[in-house]
C-alpha cells in the first residue's frame, strides 16, 4: 500500500462540477508536494502547484479537444471476449467510483485481490479527474491497489475521466487493461466491450464519452450520456443485439444510471438499445456506478426505452451517500443500504464494497461485499431457453432498508 493515501475528507461533499474537481486535483498536488519536503517556500508552491497548475490543466482540458475515440475493430479485436475459468465457475468483481487513491479504496482493492476472481472490472471515474498520475497511482505503479483478474481486467470510462478530455484514459488505462482472448492475451482497444460464453452476456457501455461537453455549452445543453455512432454500429453489427436468435441473458455495465431515485436519469442510452434489440428486445439485468451508494431496483424502463433491473454499485471507494431517495421511481427502489459507517465532516458515510459474480451455467450467484468481508446482499439470476431472466433474493443484511 502506498504510504501516502489521500483522506477521504477530501472526497466529502464532492460535487460533479469539473472546475471543482480540477481544483482538487491541484490541492492534492500541492500537498503531496509538502509532505514530501519538496517546497521551502509554501505561498510560492501553494500559487505554482494550485492556481497556475489549476489554469493551465482547467483550460487545456476543458477548451482543448477530446482524445480521439476508439472503437472496434482495432489492432484486429472486435471487442468480443470468451470467458474463461480455470474452474466450473467464472468469476468476475465488478467496483465502481473506485480510484480514489485512498485507505478505503486499498481495503477493496485488496479484498477483491483475496477473492482471486478471473475478471476484474471498473465501471468507471477515476478521481479528481482522471491524469496520468492518477492512473498510476490507482492501477499500473508498482504500489497501486487494482487487482488485475486472473484472465483479464477491463475499465469503462465515466464523467471524472473526461474532465481531462479522456487521454489518460484511452493512453495509460486502457494499454493496461489486458484481457484474454483464445489463447492469446488482448489489450483493452475501445471504452466498451462483450464478454460471452454459452448462456450469457455481458456488455460494457461507453456512457462517459459523451458525459462532457465545452463549459458554456454543458450550461445550456446539458450532455445526456448517449452512445456515439461507432458504438451503436458495433452493437448493431458486430454483438448482433437484435438477432432474435440468440437467446442468451443480456447484463450491462455502464457508469451512468440508466434511472434513479436519487439523482439524474439516462435515457436516452435506453433509447437507443431499445432501437438496436428492435423485435428482440427482452429485459436485461444493468449494473452502472456514477451514484456512491448500493441500490437494487425492480424491472422498469421509459416508455421508448428498454426494461431493465437497475443495481447501483458506486460505493467502491468515495465516500458513500446514506441520504435517503428524494425523486422518481421510489415504486422500483428495492433496497438501499443506508447502514453508517462512521461520521466524517458532520456526514454519516456509509460502507464501501463491490460485487461479485459467479457465473455456472445459466445461473449467476452475486454478493454484494462490504468493507468488512461480509455479504451485505446475495441474489440467484438464472435465464431459460429464451432468454428470459429470473431472479431470488437470497440473502438480506438486517439494517439494509427494504423499500
Amino acid at each position: 500500500m502506498s504510504s501516502e493515501k489521500r483522506d477521504p475528507e477530501q472526497y466529502v461533499d464532492l460535487g460533479h462540477s469539473d472546475v471543482e474537481n480540477h481544483l482538487k486535483t491541484q490541492v492534492a498536488l500541492y500537498e503531496k508536494r509538502l509532505k514530501e519536503g519538496g517546497s521551502a517556500n509554501k505561498v510560492a508552491a501553494f500559487f505554482a502547484t494550485n492556481l497556475f497548475g489549476f489554469a493551465y490543466h482547467y483550460l487545456k482540458s476543458r477548451f482543448g479537444p477530446k482524445a480521439a475515440y476508439q472503437f472496434y475493430p482495432s489492432n484486429g479485436d472486435d471487442g468480443i471476449y470468451p470467458l474463461h475459468t480455470y474452474s466450473e465457475t467464472v468469476t468476475m468483481a465488478l467496483v465502481s467510483d473506485w480510484a480514489t487513491d485512498t485507505p478505503e479504496s486499498d481495503l477493496i482493492g485488496h479484498l477483491i485481490r483475496d477473492h482471486d476472481p478471473d475478471y476484474t472490472l471498473h465501471l468507471g471515474d477515476i478521481y479528481f479527474v482522471g491524469t496520468p498520475e492518477e492512473v498510476a497511482t490507482n492501477f499500473t505503479d508498482p504500489d497501486a491497489s487494482w487487482h488485475f483478474g486472473k484472465h483479464g481486467s477491463l475499465a469503462l470510462s465515466g464523467n471524472h475521466e473526461m474532465y481531462s478530455n479522456g487521454t489518460a484514459y484511452f493512453k495509460h488505462l486502457l494499454p493496461a487493461m489486458k484481457i484474454r482472448k483464445g489463447s492469446q492475451i488482448a489489450t483493452q482497444q475501445a471504452g466498451f466491450f462483450c464478454l460471452e460464453n454459452e448462456h450469457w452476456r455481458i456488455i460494457g457501455l461507453d456512457t462517459g464519452y459523451n458525459s462532457t461537453n465545452r463549459p458554456l455549452l454543458e450550461v445550456l445543453f446539458k450532455p445526456d450520456c448517449n452512445l456515439r455512432k461507432e458504438q451503436v454500429q458495433w452493437l448493431t453489427e458486430t454483438v448482433k443485439l437484435g438477432n432474435p436468435d440468440d437467446k442468451r441473458g443480456i447484463i450491462f455495465l455502464s457508469h451512468h444510471p440508466y434511472f434513479s431515485s436519487f439523482r439524474d436519469d439516462h435515457p436516452v442510452v435506453g433509447r437507443q438499445l431499445k432501437t438496436i434489440f428492435g423485435a428482440a428486445e427482452r429485459p436485461v439485468l444493468w449494473f452502472w456506478g456514477h451514484e456512491h451508494r448500493l441500490s437494487f431496483y425492480n424491472q422498469y424502463g421509459f416508455p421508448d426505452g428498454i426494461k431493465a433491473w437497475g443495481r447501483c454499485v458506486g460505493h467502491g471507494g468515495m465516500p458513500v451517500e446514506t441520504n435517503p431517495p428524494d425523486q422518481g421511481h421510489l415504486g422500483q427502489l428495492v433496497f438501499y443500504d443506508q447502514r453508517v459507517r462512521e461520521r466524517i465532516r458532520r456526514r454519516d458515510v456509509g460502507f464501501n464494497g463491490f460485487a461479485l459474480l459467479s457465473i455456472n451455467g445459466p445461473a449467476i450467484d452475486i454478493n454484494y461485499i462490504d468493507q468488512t468481508n461480509k455479504t451485505v446482499i446475495a441474489e440467484r439470476w438464472t435465464v431459460d431457453p429464451t432468454g428470459t431472466l429470473s431472479s431470488e433474493i437470497i440473502k438480506v443484511h438486517p439494517d439494509v432498508t427494504k423499500y
